[in-house]
Formats: C-alpha cells, sequence, structure tokens
C-alpha cells in the first residue's frame, strides 16, 4: 500500500491504459478520480474497481479538448477526494495520414486533446498539489522516434510532453513535486488491438514480439507516482518492447 493516502486523478481513464493506471492506484492504497469523455458506463464500473479495492472512486465527465471543462475537472477531482497528490495526463487520441491529406479538424483535435489539454490540467493542478507531489504525463514511443509515415502530427503532440516535462520538473522542483512522461508502445486496448490491421507492422519493429498490456503500462506509472520516484524527475520512460532500441 505504497500510495495509502494519496489522492489521484487520471485523465481519460474510462478504458483501456487509463483504466489500467486508475486500477493500479487504487490497489496501491490510493483515492482516485478518472475524468471521461463519451463512456459513461465504462467510467462507473472503473470507479467501482477502484472501490471494490478500498478506494474512494469518482468520475467527472470532462472533454479534455475544452480548457474549461478539463481545468474544471481538476478542481472538482481534488474537491472530490479532498485534495490532490497525483495528476496523470493519460487522456489522448490518435489520428493518421499524410500532413497535406489531413483535415484541419483533424489536425485541430491532436493538438487540442494532446497538447492543450494537459497544459490546461497540469496549469489547474499546479496550485492545488501537495508538496511532494507527482504529475506523470503520458508520450508515445513514436514521440522520439517516427518509426513509420503518416503520423508525423501525432508524434509531434506527444513529443511535446517531452519539453512540457522537463520544464515542469525545473519549475517544480523547489516544492518536490516530480514530473515524468511514459512512452508507450504498442499496447493492446480497443485503440490499438492486439489482432488489428497494424499487428504485423508493428511487431516487425520490436525486438520483444509481443504487444504490451495496459497493467505493463500502470505499473510504471505506479512506480514513478510511489515513493521510490521521489529522485526521478524531469525524465521519459519507455515501455516498448525495444521498438526504440
Amino acid at each position: 500500500m505504497k500510495l495509502e493516502g494519496r489522492k489521484a486523478l487520471v485523465t481519460g481513464a474510462s478504458r483501456g491504459i487509463g483504466a489500467a493506471i486508475a486500477r493500479r492506484l487504487a490497489a496501491e492504497g490510493a483515492d482516485v478520480a478518472i475524468t471521461y469523455e463519451r463512456s459513461a458506463d465504462r467510467a462507473a464500473a472503473v470507479v467501482k474497481e477502484i472501490e471494490a479495492l478500498g478506494g474512494k472512486g469518482f468520475a467527472i465527465q470532462a472533454d479534455s479538448a475544452d480548457p474549461a471543462a478539463a481545468q474544471a475537472a481538476v478542481a472538482d477531482a481534488a474537491k472530490a477526494l479532498g485534495g490532490l497528490d497525483i495528476l496523470v495526463n493519460n487522456a489522448g487520441i490518435a489520428r493518421g495520414g499524410a500532413l497535406e491529406e489531413m483535415s484541419l479538424d483533424d489536425i485541430d483535435a491532436l493538438v487540442n486533446v494532446n497538447i492543450r489539454g494537459v497544459v490546461y490540467a497540469t496549469r489547474a493542478a499546479i496550485p492545488l498539489l501537495s508538496d511532494g507531489g507527482r504529475i506523470i504525463n503520458m508520450g508515445s514511443c513514436l514521440a522520439e522516434r517516427v518509426t513509420m509515415p503518416g503520423i508525423s502530427v501525432y508524434s509531434m503532440t506527444k513529443s511535446a510532453q517531452i519539453a512540457l516535462t522537463k520544464g515542469l520538473a525545473r519549475d517544480l522542483g523547489p516544492r518536490g513535486i516530480t514530473v515524468n512522461v511514459v512512452h508507450p508502445g504498442a499496447t493492446d486496448t480497443d485503440m490499438n488491438p492486439a489482432d488489428g490491421p497494424n499487428r504485423d507492422l508493428m511487431l516487425s519493429g520490436m525486438a520483444i514480439k509481443q504487444f504490451g498490456t495496459p497493467d505493463d503500462i500502470a505499473a510504471m506509472v505506479a512506480f514513478l507516482a510511489g515513493p521510490e520516484g521521489r529522485q526521478i524527475t524531469g525524465a521519459g520512460f519507455t515501455v516498448d518492447g525495444g521498438v526504440n532500441a
């Protein structure tokens, strides 16, 4: 129970990696609030799992692309939990295609959720976070190495997490708040199923020829959120089966 008494918010956590992170933090003793955009039933199911693990759980409807909603969700989470110690900026979307062929709506959606949404939530959380708190951003193994065509805008939005993480680590270090980024690779979720159309392409670039699971990512997040992570900040951790080896 390394996180007993800690209060966490995980954005975009009604399914997939976010839901696994919420469950893992709860299993370590944290009370956990999650945000969701549309999947109210799935979010409610995650809350029940959090409560079954002995923690307090709350679900907050919020579109991470909406500045007011993203910031209000942080305030609502802190109020419901009685404080805030951990922010996991997990909410994100993926859109692909050659830049000249992508619609402006798709470009805007990627930037609004993957960059601006993270900035909005973090901006709202900083005054509420306890000293010694944690901010963990969700990047991608495609943030530093663009290993296939058609993902330039997506990779750009995820690489932004690296600069934000490093800068905030400097800004918040005096308060003992650590800021890190986790870079998942091919992970078996609804968004990227292990039996999906991109399976063979993704496996071809991996040293370990298997998709990861959401729990693999959640384990790294829990480590960084726990007491062992107190001296780790401004760093990136890639969990990708060796794509970037």
